[in-house]
Parts: structure tokens; C-alpha cells; sequence
């Protein structure tokens, strides 16, 4: 089964957009530890959203497959990029393809005190961005196994793009601070907001936590979330939840009013289920 590494310490900040239609221009955060997060777009451009959620997890997983190479490369066709995350292969998803590495190279995390650096063993305060460089050259040969798909479109041509991770995640993915997730059980849920959600309940797994207690408000500036009353929190988790349990990674989701206060709780499927 397809393993995938991602980097604890990112996973537990929001970073993408779960609602395509959301217009809020950058996403600022209170980490638990009192610290500061903020999520910037390169000027122009749009926070990173759903696809690129995606696109970062499959990163992470090549990278890890790869053996964590020390230049933190990571190289692929767009071809073969966009099948792997179950996307069908045109010219408006090469462009969402190639737009997503962009912004994941652009889009400013800024740290105070948030982002945990395992080599430090500290929280970090500065600037980075999950890529730091991107570079995608057109193929002048086209795979045999392609030609059919592409004779009709040359302009759809695919591309081979070769990224490097920034140092800081590279760091903690080599600390071993990671979460783990199966990328089939991930790929298989159909909304972005259960695919963020297994993300975060994989922390706690990896905090060795069997089940998690989180009040909707923090859930929802964690995931994030635009929705702001309980009741439209819940009717947007709700699906979300009916997802995980059916897919085997939670053993029950569920609301509860404590002193007047909602929240969402948790109890993790183990591994073996």
C-alpha cells in the first residue's frame, strides 16, 4: 500500500483552502503554543485550495519513496502526476497542475513561534514556502504509451518538472516528526474536508492519542473553515465524518455541547482495521 510522510509540524497549521469559493486572502492562526501562523499568497494570486492540498500530499509521498534524496528533490511527468492523484489527464488540469507547484513555490508561510523544528527542537520564527523551486520543461518525445492521448492536442504536451522541498520540512521529515498517511484511504474519501480531517486525526495518532476532544471553533481555524455558527460547522463536518467512519479510520464522530460550548470528538480506528 502507498505510504506517504508529511511533515507533523505543517499539518497541524492550516495551509489550504477547503472551500474553492472562499475569498479570504490569507490565513492567520494562534498556534497552541501561543505563536503566531500566517499563510500569504505570492501578490496576484490565490491562496493555495483543494487540488494543491492534494498535489503536496502526493509531493510528500514521492519524496518519501524516494528515499528522502539529500537535495531534496522530487522529478515526475505531469502525466504520470495527475494519474496518481486520480485526476483525469487534459489541458485544464496540466494548467491546475503546473499553477498548484507555483503557488506551493509562492504562497509565504510565516512563522512566530508556530512551525516546530525538530533539529532545533524549538518552535521557528521566519518566512518559507513548502517548494523551493519549481522548474517544468515541455518533452520533445512523447512516451509511446501517450501518443494517442495526445495526437489530437499537441499543445497539451506533457511537461517533466523537477521540485525541491524546503530545508525546514526536508529537516523533520529526516527527524522523523512525521505523521503517515495511506494514500489509497486518502485519495478514496471524496471531499476535501475529510481528506484535511484524516490529516489532522493522523497527529493525533502520532501524538499517541486514541481519541480527540477539539471545540468546532479551533476545528474550524484548523482545518479551515469559513463557516462560523455550530449548526453550518456541523452540516459541513457532518459528511466529512460519515466518510471516515465508512472508510474504516475513525470508530466514531460525533458533536457534543459541553458548558455551552460545541465540539467535535473522535475515536481513532487502530492501524489494523
Amino acid at each position: 500500500t502507498r505510504q506517504g510522510a508529511l511533515d507533523r509540524s505543517l499539518e497541524a497549521l492550516p495551509l489550504f483552502r477547503l472551500s474553492d469559493s472562499a475569498d479570504d486572502t490569507s490565513i492567520t492562526f494562534e498556534a497552541d503554543g501561543g505563536g503566531r501562523w500566517r499563510v500569504l499568497p505570492a501578490p496576484g494570486e490565490r491562496l493555495p485550495g483543494t487540488f494543491d492540498q492534494d498535489v503536496y500530499v502526493e509531493l510528500c509521498r514521492r519524496f518519501h519513496e524516494a528515499d528522502q534524496p539529500s537535495d531534496g528533490s522530487v522529478s515526475f511527468t505531469l502525466h504520470n502526476f495527475l494519474r496518481s492523484i486520480d485526476r483525469r489527464v487534459d489541458g485544464r488540469t496540466y494548467d491546475q497542475l503546473r499553477s498548484a507547484l507555483g503557488r506551493l513555490e509562492r504562497t509565504t508561510l510565516e512563522s512566530t513561534g508556530a512551525y516546530f523544528s525538530a533539529s532545533a527542537g524549538a518552535p521557528m520564527s521566519g518566512q518559507f514556502t513548502v517548494l523551493s523551486s519549481v522548474s517544468i520543461e515541455r518533452r520533445r518525445h512523447i512516451d509511446r504509451e501517450q501518443l494517442g492521448l495526445f495526437a489530437a492536442v499537441p499543445a497539451f504536451e506533457p511537461g517533466v518538472a523537477r521540485v525541491v522541498l524546503h530545508p525546514l520540512l526536508r529537516d523533520n521529515l529526516a527527524s522523523r516528526h512525521v505523521i503517515t498517511l495511506s494514500l489509497a484511504r486518502y485519495f478514496a474519501l471524496q471531499s476535501p474536508v475529510a481528506r484535511r480531517l484524516y490529516r489532522l486525526l493522523e497527529i493525533a495518532r502520532a501524538n499517541g492519542v486514541v481519541s480527540w476532544r477539539v471545540s468546532l471553533e479551533r476545528l474550524r481555524d484548523m482545518l479551515p473553515l469559513v463557516q462560523r455558527f455550530p449548526s453550518h460547522l456541523q452540516r459541513v463536518l457532518q459528511p466529512a465524518h460519515v466518510m471516515l467512519l465508512d472508510a474504516g479510520l475513525v470508530r466514531d464522530a460525533g458533536f457534543r455541547q459541553h458548558r455551552r460550548e460545541w465540539h467535535a470528538e473522535y475515536v481513532l480506528a487502530s492501524r489494523a482495521e
